[in-house]
């Protein structure tokens, strides 16, 4: 699968279907899981977000920047316009997870939301609203029937949910920002300002820390390196003329 078709929102022409009701919270639904892993191979689209990579970070005790350069590939999305971080996956192992190890995760407690909601999708409106719904499986083993604010509670999202709001909607508002960033910046200078968008939505982080405060300073201090780089892009006009 190509970078250009995988974003921020996941893999071009993925999403919810149209045979995917949304779930309300006490709507029962229910899947067949083996354990086997088999979710977890081949896969190329586990999209991060920020307080993703901030989780494996303090899982694997490092810093968010050499844990990305590690398990990650970084691009720029086609749509979004942002820096966008997916896992890499182990291509001599079959293309399979980098943290998949003899069947298990090896980082289960600090998982991507992505695959902590498997088998369910996830949708954020601009407004702030979580939405939820049921992909479906191809796997056998037991099966596994609740609720989805059971589910949801039971693998960790409840209590992140807010987090991953804040997440998706400050991108969303970046990404309205973008088009005006590339008017804004030449070419050489606006590849320096997207590296300090990657900087502020992933790398500039204290893992002694709570993220979500960090978030919001890194976004003010993005907007003061947007100034200071447009002020040296005239500086360096003005003197080439």
């Amino acid at each position: 699968m190509r970078d250009s078709e995988i974003d921020l929102c996941g893999a071009e022409g993925g999403g919810r279907a149209p045979d995917m009701p949304y779930l309300a919270a006490e709507d029962c639904f229910a899947f067949r899981c083996a354990g086997c892993g088999g979710c977890c191979r081949g896969r190329e689209d586990i999209v991060l977000s920020g307080y993703d990579l901030y989780r494996l970070s303090r899982r694997l005790g490092l810093p968010p920047k050499l844990t990305a350069q590690a398990f990650c590939r970084r691009y720029i999305g086609t749509v979004s316009r942002l820096p966008v971080l997916r896992l890499a996956p182990v291509r001599a192992a079959g293309n399979n997870c980098p943290f998949l190890t003899e069947g298990r995760c090896a980082v289960h407690q600090a998982r991507p939301l992505v695959c902590a909601l498997y088998p369910l999708g996830q949708e954020i409106s601009p407004e702030g609203q979580a939405s939820y719904y049921f992909q479906g499986t191809r796997c056998g083993g037991t099966v596994h029937e609740g609720t989805l604010a059971a589910y949801l509670e039971a693998q960790g999202i409840a209590r992140r949910e807010p987090l991953d709001i804040l997440w998706a909607c400050r991108c969303m508002e970046l990404e309205w920002q973008a088009p005006g960033w590339e008017e804004l910046f030449q070419p050489v200078v606006l590849r320096r300002f997207q590296a300090k968008v990657c900087q502020a939505l992933y790398y500039r982080y204290d893992l002694e820390r709570p993220w979500p405060q960090q978030f919001e300073e890194n976004l003010l201090w993005l907007e003061g390196q947007k100034v200071r780089l447009a002020e040296m892009q005239q500086h360096i006009h003005r003197k080439n003329r």
